[in-house]
């Protein structure tokens, strides 16, 4: 059959080749996957490092006092939800990237991606109660008289318990984005399959963090489970990061 354009006779075109020097289409969107999720986890590690935290999370009178004190407490968090909306970006270009197989893996990059979408959004929220209204809280209670310290001290808790409880389902959420978007990047083979283990790992341990600090809020318990979020996170978004950029295309 004749193509619109072609002449009689004439050969059909062969495909156009990719120009010299430039990825091909895969190549592309997956380098900003990969950049974006190490960039998140980068602007969130940095903005944790200024975040006050050297009184016992569940020591309130000694916590909030620190709090109080903090002249950079808002801009921290605002950081710390910079740094998650890049992470939770490079999830979902990853998840479109991949082109999932068909049947359950569609469908599991799908829930993947409203269950990124959602722990962002609620990420969101929970930076908004920890950020701005629990520091206005503490500044209230340091500021008050000391007749009106224990109402003004009541508030502030009553802002920590909601923060447990938000910070709690945020990391079920960004649990289970992890785990399902580590299960596509498994099946779908086009990229190292050990970086969708390690991802999965990653969910597992912010699925423990939502259990815990739903329960007991920011313990000595949940310390294992927060670093070995942040050291799987970190291997995996570096080896998707370089794979993308130096790699080849992988099945394997």
């Amino acid at each position: 059959m004749k193509k619109f354009g072609q002449q009689d006779g004439e050969a059909p075109r062969p495909g156009v080749a990719a120009e010299p020097g430039r990825p091909p289409p895969f190549r592309a969107p997956l380098r900003l996957a990969g950049t974006l999720a190490f960039a998140g986890f980068a602007v969130s590690l940095v903005a944790g490092l200024f975040h006050a935290d050297t009184a016992s999370a569940n020591d309130h009178p000694a916590t909030f006092a620190e709090y109080a004190r903090s002249g950079i407490w808002t801009a921290v968090h605002l950081g710390q939800f910079a740094g998650m909306a890049l992470l939770i970006a490079g999830l979902l270009v990853l998840l479109v990237v991949l082109q999932a197989p068909g049947g359950a893996m569609d469908w599991t990059a799908r829930f993947g991606a409203v269950a990124a979408v959602s722990a962002l959004a609620l990420y969101a929220a929970l930076q908004a109660v920890d950020g701005v209204a629990l520091k206005h809280a503490v500044d209230a209670w340091a500021a008050a008289a000391e007749a009106d310290k224990s109402a003004r001290f009541a508030v502030a808790e009553g802002i920590r318990w909601l923060e447990w409880g938000m910070r709690s389902y945020q990391s079920f959420l960004l649990g289970a984005a992890l785990v399902l978007a580590g299960a596509v990047v498994v099946s779908a083979r086009r990229v190292s399959r050990p970086i969708g283990y390690l991802m999965a790992l990653s969910g597992l341990a912010y699925l423990a963090q939502g259990w815990i600090i739903g329960t007991e809020g920011f313990t000595p318990a949940n310390t294992i489970p927060t670093l070995a979020g942040i050291v799987l996170i970190l291997a995996w978004s570096v080896w998707l990061l370089l794979s993308a950029w130096f790699g080849r295309r992988s099945s394997g």
